[in-house]
C-alpha cells in the first residue's frame, strides 16, 4: 500500500505525519528541523512513501533540496493553496497542519512550487540586503531632516555627497543638535558606504549574467529589474507559454463568476511582490520617459487615455513580463518590431 507524508516545518522542530492510502494515520512524530534527523526518521520507517509534502518557506527550500538528493519523493506546496485547504480545521496546531498536508498529498490536491536554484537564492539575498540598507539610509536622512525642521532649520535639496556638509552647516553653534547630528551622520556614512558596495556588486552580477544582459536590452529594464526577473523565473521552461508569466506574478485581474453573476476585479497580486514592483517601475519608465523605436509606449499611451495611467502601467508591466520571457526562451534581444506586432495582436 502506498503511503504519504506531510511535514509542518518550524525553526526548531517539525511535525511529521504519515498516512496510508485510505487516509489512516500510520505514524506521527516531532523531529528536529535538521535534514539528517528528518531523512533518518523516514529511513527508519521502512515504508514506501509515494509523496512527501512541505509547505513552501525559507527552511522548506533547504530541506527540499537535501531530501530530494537523498532520493525522497518530496514536493514543495504552494502556501496560499495549503492555507485555504486547512482553513476547514477548527483547531490549528502544527500537528494538525502536518495531518492536513499528508491528506493533501494522498488526494493529490496540491499545487507544486518551483524550488529556486542556489544561484537564484543568492541573487535574491543580495537584492534583499541592498533594499534594506537603502531603506535605512532613507530613514536616517528623513529623521535628520525632521529633527532640524523643528528648529526652523531646512536642509532643502541636496546630494548624497553634500548632505553631511549641509547638516553640519545648519547645526553649527548648537551643542545638542551637533551631538545628535554627529551620531546620525556617522550611521548615514556607514550605510552609504555599504550601499555603494551593494550597488557595485549588483552591477557586476548583471554584467556577468547573460540572461540579465539580454533582459536589459528591453526599454525600461535596468540591472535591478533584470536581476529581479531572472532570479524569480529561474527556469523559463517551467512555463508552457509566455502568457502564463503575467498571472504567475499576479498581474491579471481576478474574476468572480457564479450563476448569472460575473465580476472582474483588480489584479490578483499573487506571487512575488518584488517582481510586480520591478515590472511596474519599468513600465513607469517607459511611459514617463523618452523611449524610441518601441510600440510598447504608443500602445500603453492609447490605453492610458481610455482606462487611466495607473491601469495602463499595470497592463504594460504584464506585457513586459510576457515579452521578457519570450526573449529569454528564444535567446534574442528586444526587437521593437516584434514587440509592436505582439501588442497589436493582443490589443
Amino acid at each position: 500500500m502506498d503511503h504519504y507524508a506531510g511535514i509542518d516545518v518550524s525553526l526548531e522542530s517539525s511535525s511529521v505525519c504519515v498516512v496510508d492510502g485510505t487516509g489512516k494515520i500510520v505514524r506521527e512524530a516531532k523531529i528536529a528541523s535538521e535534514t539528517a534527523a528528518i531523512i533518518g526518521w523516514f529511513a527508519s520507517l521502512g515504508l514506501d512513501l509515494s509523496r512527501i509534502g512541505l509547505e513552501a518557506g525559507p527552511l522548506s527550500q533547504w530541506l527540499y533540496v537535501t531530501m530530494k538528493e537523498a532520493g525522497l519523493a518530496v514536493e514543495l506546496l504552494e502556501t496560499r493553496h495549503v492555507r485555504t485547504a486547512l482553513q476547514t480545521m477548527p483547531v490549528k496546531t502544527d500537528r494538525n497542519d502536518a495531518r492536513g498536508m499528508a491528506q493533501l498529498m494522498r488526494l493529490g490536491w496540491f499545487r507544486p512550487v518551483h524550488c529556486k536554484s542556489p544561484a537564484a537564492q543568492e541573487t535574491r539575498a543580495l537584492r534583499t540586503a541592498r533594499k534594506l540598507v537603502q531603506s535605512k539610509l532613507y530613514d536616517v536622512e528623513m529623521c535628520l531632516r525632521g529633527i532640524l525642521r523643528g528648529f526652523g532649520l531646512k536642509v532643502g535639496p541636496t546630494t548624497p555627497k553634500r548632505f553631511e556638509r549641509r547638516i553640519e552647516e545648519l547645526v553649527a553653534g548648537r551643542p545638542t543638535l551637533e551631538i545628535v547630528s554627529k551620531a546620525l551622520l556617522s550611521a548615514h556614512k556607514a550605510l552609504l558606504h555599504e550601499f555603494d558596495m551593494f550597488e557595485k556588486l549588483v552591477r557586476a552580477m548583471a554584467r556577468k549574467d547573460k540572461r540579465a544582459r539580454l533582459m536589459m536590452s528591453a526599454p525600461g529594464v535596468g540591472t535591478i529589474v533584470a536581476l529581479t526577473y531572472v532570479s524569480a523565473i529561474d527556469d523559463p521552461s517551467r512555463f508552457s507559454s509566455s502568457k502564463r508569466v503575467g498571472p504567475h506574478f499576479g498581474l491579471t485581474p481576478g474574476k468572480y463568476q457564479s450563476s448569472e453573476t460575473g465580476v472582474s476585479g483588480r489584479i490578483t497580486k499573487i506571487g512575488d511582490a518584488g517582481v510586480r514592483t520591478a515590472l511596474y517601475e519599468a513600465a513607469n519608465v517607459i511611459l514617463t520617459r523618452p523611449v524610441k523605436g518601441s510600440g510598447l509606449k504608443s500602445w500603453a499611451t492609447k490605453l492610458a487615455r481610455r482606462a487611466g495611467m495607473k491601469k495602463a502601467k499595470v497592463a504594460l508591466a504584464r506585457k513586459l513580463a510576457v515579452i521578457l520571457h519570450r526573449m529569454w526562451v528564444d535567446g534574442t534581444p528586444f526587437a521593437a518590431h516584434k514587440a509592436a506586432s505582439t501588442v497589436v495582436a493582443t490589443a
